[in-house]
């Protein structure tokens, strides 16, 4: 499981570093194969293999309705290896789809990461907490 967020730097070629927490867990388990997509809320998704596999089987399934989001997912989808320095390279392509130019924010979601230019994610957490808790966490309890 994934978790925690990493302020990270894009370099001049697009790679980003993966913070050693969660590198040695992407080599053993994914072999250091990881699969970069678009999210459409403006930031990338980032999977290990094994659990881009699983995501991808969902949305092969999707029905005809559905065809933008397989679209979305699968038709921009780039599968990308860990080098030897534990870095891993952002296509152009999905680094312009979400606005990313250098500073990002890496955020563990469980199974997988998000990954938003930094100052966009600033703006959108800022404007979530200026909302205020949705309905299905009133009754939640820390």
């Amino acid at each position: 499981m994934f978790q925690g967020a990493s302020a990270l730097s894009l370099d001049a070629k697009g790679r980003m570093s993966i913070p050693a927490r969660h590198r040695d867990v992407l080599q053993g388990d994914a072999q250091g194969k990881v699969t970069i997509t678009k999210h459409p809320d403006g930031c990338l998704l980032l999977f290990p293999r094994p659990e881009w596999e699983i995501f991808r089987g969902k949305i092969a399934a999707l029905p005809m309705d559905a065809h933008w989001w397989r679209r979305i997912f699968l038709g921009n989808a780039a599968d990308v290896e860990m080098d030897s320095a534990g870095r891993v390279l952002v296509a152009p392509e999905l680094r312009a789809a979400a606005g990313m130019d250098k500073e990002v924010m890496l955020l563990g979601m469980g199974s997988h990461f998000e990954l938003w230019d930094a100052v966009t994610y600033a703006a959108k957490e800022q404007a979530a907490m200026a909302q205020g808790m949705p309905d299905a966490l009133k009754n939640f309890t820390f």
